[in-house]
């Protein structure tokens, strides 16, 4: 009988464990989905307008610039465009709407001043 209650006694001790596990990792799932996500923030920094520091221009222009033909003339208004602004939209081309002041500013012409 003593075998029996041990072996009672032992289910219970592992139950009660696999309960306690499952209800560990409920509680960390539920931390880290309330957590501030600082992903999204690092995505945008330097696309959004104002989140870049002077200094930070001429590597942001290089990579914007990397695959035009007219690297001078593209680097030149960009690097314009990001003292003025502090921002510079992410990839090669496109994506202005994440810095509405690189994309507003225009030429005499009405065209696009910022590349």
């Amino acid at each position: 009988m003593g075998k029996i209650q041990s072996t009672t006694l032992l289910s219970c001790m592992l139950m009660l464990l696999l309960l306690l596990g499952e209800e560990t990792q409920a509680i960390g799932a539920q931390i880290s989905a309330s957590q501030p996500q600082h992903q999204d923030n690092q995505a945008l920094y330097g696309a959004t307008q104002g989140s870049l520091h002077p200094q930070e221009c001429a590597p942001r222009c290089t990579a914007r610039c990397s695959a035009t033909a007219y690297k001078k003339p593209c680097m030149f208004f960009c690097q314009k465009c990001c003292a003025k602004c502090l921002c510079v939209p992410a990839g090669t081309y496109g994506n202005k709407q994440t810095c509405p002041c690189y994309n507003n500013w225009k030429t005499k012409r009405g065209g696009p001043k910022c590349p």
